[in-house]
């Protein structure tokens, strides 16, 4: 299993868009293991967007990302960043498929309504500014067995 930061940002928050994004997790069989709403600090912000500093559109990300709450996630299961960015769809709502978040959702190259880690290392990086030590929870679902194939055979 692994663990991938999911940022609603805040036009997602705002527009009211937080229970239908999460729900989209849910029911692919993901794991909410950490969720809180937040302010993003300037600081918070230029730390976690630290690679894309001194770039045209850094101060207006930042910007962004401070003008209004969040909904920070940490989602779980098999394959979970992969999968979320697959469901997250392209960068650009204008260009993201229809039955991905963006797709269905966004229609702004500015406000893209989401966040999710693009590696493990990111994943664990971003986990680690967002969420404290004890604010991740091991969450023993019945369901997994039903999502996963527990019996170690891989169908591929």
């Amino acid at each position: 299993m692994e663990t991938t930061l999911i940022i609603l940002k805040p036009d997602a928050v705002q527009r009211g868009l937080m229970g239908k994004i999460i729900t989209r997790f849910e029911e692919k069989g993901l794991a909410i293991v950490g969720m809180k709403m937040m302010t993003i600090s300037k600081e918070l912000a230029g730390t976690h967007y630290a690679d894309h500093a001194g770039k045209p559109f850094y101060d207006g990300l930042v910007g962004f990302m401070t003008s209004s709450p969040v909904c920070v996630l940490a989602v779980r299961g098999v394959g979970a960043i992969a999968i979320a960015r697959s469901m997250m769809g392209a960068t650009f709502g204008s260009k993201a498929e229809a039955g991905t978040i963006r797709g269905d959702f966004g229609v702004s190259n500015s406000f893209n309504l989401i966040h999710g880690s693009d590696s493990p290392e990111a994943a664990a990086k971003e986990i680690g500014l967002f969420f404290g030590e004890g604010d991740i929870q091991d969450l023993d679902r019945a369901i997994e067995g039903w999502v996963y194939d527990m019996s170690g055979g891989d169908p591929e």
